[in-house]
């Protein structure tokens, strides 16, 4: 790549899959798809996927993000992030007067469903994830009752049930495969019955990019994951990438945030990106390599990658009219767009 000659023995790993999950695909282009067809403004409740670029991208197109669904003035549309929300959240939406989309990605919803199945099972059911996360949030609201989180092995001594022989595990979707299962290994000592759920939690492109990863990071003497910080699934890469062998891994947003200083020493180079960051940024990240000598790109594939999800069903009614219904039949609010 790149039109400057090569350095002798300098090289790029690209890793694949990389980039941009399904879920997190469906939930841009539902918002795109709602701005073309509502109009701005169109609230998104949190990040609509935990990336820098793409929130501002939206931003400039119409879209409004805010903390909290109180925020949202009457008579709006306001869309749900790919993380999932609580049942409680689309109370407040309804108290709200205000028109939802929900582009929760379908395996995030999955998860929600197997917490309902099993609390109305009556199980004790222990979720492995980060505290304060927006999809742990999300799922402990569906049964706040029958789950308690666990933030990693050194969680597991203080975890109490009620019944060991009715307890289960699931897992916040964009963890550490490696990580969770260790939590789960864990677990299992101090409680032998315990129950896995149907099938895994975490998802198909967060194991595929941890794949490619654990491959190229053997090999690589850096590693560059492009991604914004509060996004899980990139730190995670990180980590795994130093795990696999790399000498250093680093997160970046943009191109620009690379220091120099990294490449010293450096003969192969690793980049790969989190499931919420757009492809533009990787070639960023490739032209300033190539520019600095690291021309060779090989690709390091792990998986293949088809996967789609159809958009939020909401986006086949006319919400500003169902917003503007909600405002008429409950009273009390400016215009739209207010």
């Amino acid at each position: 790549m790149g039109c400057m000659t090569a350095s002798p023995g300098r090289r790029v790993l690209l890793a694949a899959p990389r980039g941009y999950c399904a879920g997190v695909d469906r939930a841009v282009i539902a918002v795109e798809k709602a701005l073309e067809q509502y109009g701005a403004p169109v609230y998104v409740r949190h990040e609509i996927v935990h990336n820098k670029y793409v929130v501002q991208t939206l931003e400039k197109k119409g879209a409004v993000f805010v903390e909290r669904t109180e925020e949202v003035p009457p008579g709006n549309i306001v869309m749900f992030s790919a993380h999932g929300v609580a049942p409680t959240v689309h109370e407040e939406a309804r108290q709200g007067r205000l028109a939802t989309i929900d582009a929760t990605c379908p395996l995030v919803t999955k998860v929600h469903k197997e917490a309902i199945r099993y609390a109305n099972e009556d199980y004790d059911i222990l979720l492995i994830g980060h505290e304060g996360h927006e999809e742990v949030i999300g799922t402990s609201g569906e049964a706040p009752d029958h789950i308690q989180l666990v933030d990693g092995p050194g969680d597991v001594e203080k975890v109490e049930v009620r019944d060991p022989s009715k307890v289960v595990w699931l897992s916040q979707t964009t963890l550490s495969v490696d990580e969770t299962m260790e939590t789960v290994d864990a677990l299992k000592t101090k409680f032998p019955g315990l129950v896995s759920p149907p099938s895994d939690d975490i998802c198909y492109a967060t194991q595929n990019r941890q794949l490619a990863v654990k491959q190229m990071g053997a090999e690589a003497d850096l590693v560059i994951v492009v991604g914004s910080r509060n996004s899980s699934n990139s730190k995670r890469l990180v980590e795994v990438a130093k795990l696999a062998g790399a000498r250093e891994a680093y997160l970046v947003d943009f191109a620009k945030e690379i220091d120099e200083a990294w490449l010293e020493g450096v003969t192969t180079v690793g980049v790969t990106s989190g499931a919420s960051v757009p492809e533009v940024l990787v070639e960023e990240v490739l032209a300033w390599l190539a520019e600095r000598g690291f021309e060779d790109v090989e690709i390091v594939k792990a998986a293949e990658e088809s996967i789609t999800f159809s958009l939020p069903k909401e986006l086949r009614r006319d919400l500003r009219e169902e917003a503007a219904a909600l405002v008429a039949e409950r009273g009390g609010a400016g215009p739209a767009g207010a």
